[in-house]
């Protein structure tokens, strides 16, 4: 397993951050934000995005899309983490998972050509407790005529205000499956819910809302393979804002004066600043690790996205912490982008399982004994 990029996925970095620079600078996500929009993302960039190949490079060649794989997906997550982009990137890649996964082949034609060409939004909508716990799964599918009906509640549905459709988890016939619902369905409530980092989530609510299965067989595996996939692709995202908001500090450290000297020389900065920047280091091959064994079907690629996304949560947490701090009084105020990296980082290391839920998942699964 190679920990080191090739040629084709150095010249994606290069092409995302590029784009990323250029169209989705961090004061254009604060912009987004004080506009008080209640999308929370920007369809322009979005449409960029798409036409560039960024959206679910995951998707296979045969479904319409690039076919470069999770670990692509992982790389465009962390430019993305760079510089804030605020843009469905996540729930279409998730998305993409579960509805390759599961979908039937005409299924998959259908969803994954639109999605990828960013012309729809799926988002997909499995949490139903207050924190991530991926074994609840209350809601419930029920046969009405040739099709399903849906009744329960979703929490916490990345990109889910104002989407085109969600990819839903319900049980049905006594086992784990996945439908599609489609916007403006009757019996469908959705609430925008609103995070410290200014993203677009939602709680929907199905009373009897029609839906369409994906596919006949067992979801679960697509289930979990979707959750790893958003682990990862989350980690990466981290990594990236963690990155990003490092370096804004190693550089302040550079230039700030306090007594008459540049605080950067002051040795106990510099000693924390080498522990972050060692820690950085090996999580970079921790990320890349997990999103390469996805790729390869791994035996351990579950585990290793918990390693990522677990790893990255308290990393991430510690980086901006240490960052505010350095920064000193102005690394706490909601003019300087410190702040936003910090809300950012709360929020997505909450997501599918913050470092606690992680570290026990991996205890419990006795992973590497």
């Amino acid at each position: 397993m190679a920990l080191v990029l090739t040629q084709d996925e150095t010249m994606l970095v290069d092409s995302a951050r590029g784009l990323l620079d250029r169209e989705a600078p961090v004061t254009a996500f604060r912009a987004l934000r004080n506009s008080g929009e209640p999308l929370a993302w920007d369809r322009s960039l979005y449409a960029r995005l798409a036409d560039n190949g960024l959206v679910a490079p995951n998707v296979a060649e045969a479904d319409g899309g690039v076919g470069m794989g999770i670990a692509a997906a992982g790389l465009v997550m962390e430019q993305a983490g760079h510089v804030l982009a605020a843009a469905p990137l996540l729930s279409a890649a998730i998305s993409a998972t579960l509805i390759a996964g599961a979908g039937s082949e005409s299924q998959r034609a259908d969803l994954l050509g639109p999605l990828v060409e960013g012309k729809r939004v799926i988002a997909p909508a499995l949490d139903e407790a207050a924190r991530h716990d991926p074994d609840r799964l209350d809601t419930r599918a029920e046969k009405a005529g040739e099709g399903w009906a849906l009744t329960g509640d979703k929490t916490a549905v990345i990109d889910g205000f104002d989407a085109d459709a969600w990819v839903v988890s319900a049980m049905a016939d006594g086992a784990p499956a996945l439908f599609l619902v489609e916007k403006g369905g009757s019996g469908l409530t959705v609430e925008r819910f609103v995070a410290v980092d200014s993203r677009n989530y939602a709680k929907l609510a199905f009373s009897g809302t029609p839906a369409v299965r994906l596919g006949q067989g067992d979801a679960g595996a697509a289930i979990a393979a979707g959750l790893d996939v958003g682990r990862a692709l989350l980690a990466a995202e981290l990594l990236g804002a963690a990155d990003e908001a490092f370096g804004r500090t190693v550089e302040y450290l550079k230039e700030r004066k306090q007594f008459d000297r540049i605080i950067g020389t002051f040795q106990g900065l510099q000693h924390r600043a080498a522990r972050l920047y060692s820690r950085l280091d090996l999580a970079r091959g921790v990320v890349l690790k997990a999103l390469r064994a996805i790729d390869e079907q791994d035996a351990d690629a579950t585990w290793l996205a918990s390693l990522a996304k677990g790893t990255m949560t308290r990393l991430s947490r510690d980086v901006m912490m240490e960052a505010m701090q350095m920064h000193g009084g102005i690394g706490v105020t909601d003019d300087h982008d410190v702040g936003l990296y910090v809300k950012r980082a709360q929020a997505a290391g909450e997501l599918l399982g913050d470092d606690h839920f992680h570290t026990e998942r991996l205890a419990a699964g006795k992973w590497g004994l």
